[in-house]
């Protein structure tokens, strides 16, 4: 990676208070907050960026599976779940089960990443009440490839487009009763198309 400052990052406001755009997110009747908003100050960039988790191949935590429990797995892939009830009625995470990220994957199994994607979606679609699967990768956190499936419950509107995770932050959480038969539903569900559920 570049240790020299981009044209893009030399032209950013760094250090000064940006205005908020008109009709942008925070006008949003998806945002979910209300009241005075403003914009965070820029930060100088960090060049070289720090490692991300695992990006030199050790303690990864999408090889050592210390991230929440594996509901489901074949030999490529792996669906993981959270220990902890979040505020959306379902949250998961695909991982490839080789160690790359999505520059690096072999042709394989980017060709395959089109239908787990699909299958996914599908197995949390079989829960009742759900209207959509936001489908999401940001890959800031760590070196290894996954991908974030997070479920819009039917009728809520307002939790619709990019701002679902920060609803998901502030709602109530899941029992967890209900969050446990839920990782269950969508592991067993996938399962139907093969590889192993493991609840």
């Amino acid at each position: 990676m570049s240790v020299e400052q981009s044209d893009y990052v030399k032209r950013l406001p760094v250090g000064e208070r940006i205005a908020l755009p008109e009709g942008g997110i925070p006008f949003w009747d998806v945002f979910p907050y209300e009241g005075d908003v403003r914009i965070k100050v820029l930060d100088e960039p960090v060049l070289p960026e720090p490692p991300r988790a695992g990006e030199d191949g050790r303690d990864c935590p999408g090889c050592l599976d210390d991230e929440g429990p594996t509901l489901w797995s074949d030999d490529h892939w792996k669906l993981r779940g959270f220990d902890e009830p979040e505020g959306v009625p379902a949250q998961v995470v695909l991982l490839s089960r080789g160690h790359w990220d999505l520059h690096e994957m072999p042709a394989e199994r980017a060709a395959e990443l089109g239908v787990m994607i699909q299958r996914v979606e599908r197995a949390v679609m079989s829960l009742d009440g759900i209207a959509r699967v936001h489908v999401n990768r940001w890959g800031d956190g760590g070196s290894h490839f996954h991908i974030w499936f997070i479920a819009r419950p039917a009728g809520m509107l307002q939790m619709r487009g990019t701002c679902l995770p920060l609803w998901g932050d502030v709602l109530p959480k899941v029992p967890a009763g209900e969050w446990r038969e839920t990782n269950r539903r969508i592991a067993l569900a996938l399962s139907e198309g093969g590889g192993t559920a493991h609840v």
